[in-house]
């Protein structure tokens, strides 16, 4: 059984978010933690958190989220009903990435889901501030869903990798994990620059990985280009890719593909989800 937690904030990307899981992992017996945050909010100076009473907490700020909740769960079993999924509602005040460690260890969570909802403007990035935190501060899988992604077989996957760090078994064999879903192809993808040749040590990470995944359908692929996330973009668009997994140890690869591109250089980060692994 997993145990999965699904951050909302009742907006359409995250209705999205929640559509695409159950539709991921519709075969997969599942435990669904549906979590609502209310903020603590800061004073303007000195960032002291306001702490209101027990009862303003639940006639209040709680009251209207567990109505959320409630109304959310009944949409699910209208429109989703599957019997290997039981849902749980929770509703915390607290600071957001505060209050995901807590369930995280409270409920044994194997993977968070989160929608994010794309930029407007073609300087702003496209992740938004909560998803951000959450993938860089929080030790946990996170399949990021962007809100105008649709649920479709993921036939074939893309892992970005510069082969300069030696991935330990546990990250491939989540890796590995969702290929066997689907049956899905890996596409091992390395983007560099023009007359750039590969070191021992890459060389030797690269044959490490083909030697793991030497049961899956696997297959490595070098585009040459001066910017990481337009070879990565390119690769994309050329190959169908389906989901993108990405490891957040490796920071200047995720960093580079995940926060710097804005829209105009890189579109794909609209509809295509991302899972984001931890060691």
């Amino acid at each position: 059984m997993k145990n999965i937690l699904i951050p909302t904030d009742f907006s359409e990307n995250s209705w999205n978010a929640i559509k695409y899981a159950l539709r991921f992992f519709k075969k997969t017996p599942c435990n669904f933690y549906l979590l609502h945050v209310t903020l603590i909010p800061n004073y303007a100076a000195g960032d002291v958190p306001i702490i209101p009473t027990e009862t303003v907490l639940e006639n209040t700020l709680l009251k209207q989220a567990k109505k959320g909740l409630k109304q959310l769960q009944k949409k699910i079993q209208e429109n989703i009903s599957n019997p290997n999924h039981h849902f749980f509602s929770i509703s915390k005040y607290n600071f957001f990435i505060d209050a995901i460690r807590e369930e995280i260890k409270e409920k044994n969570i194997d993977l968070i889901v989160m929608g994010t909802k794309g930029a407007s403007g073609l300087a702003e990035v496209i992740i938004g501030s909560n998803t951000g935190d959450l993938i860089t501060k929080v030790k946990c899988p996170v399949l990021i869903i962007p809100e105008k992604a649709v649920f479709k077989i993921p036939v074939e996957i893309a892992f970005p990798t510069d082969y300069n760090i030696f991935y330990e078994p546990t990250i491939l064999k989540n890796i590995s994990e969702f290929i066997k879903m689907y049956n899905s192809s890996i596409r091992i993808l390395h983007v560099t620059k023009k007359n750039e040749t590969l070191s021992e040590f890459q060389l030797g990470n690269r044959e490490f990985l083909n030697d793991y995944f030497l049961d899956e359908n696997h297959s490595f692929h070098r585009v040459t280009s001066n910017k990481i996330e337009n070879g990565v973009q390119c690769f994309v668009e050329s190959r169908n890719i389906d989901l993108i997994i990405m490891v957040a140890k490796n920071l200047n690869l995720f960093q580079r593909i995940l926060f710097k591109p804005t829209v105009e250089e890189i579109s794909y980060h609209i509809e295509i989800p991302f899972l984001v692994l931890h060691e």
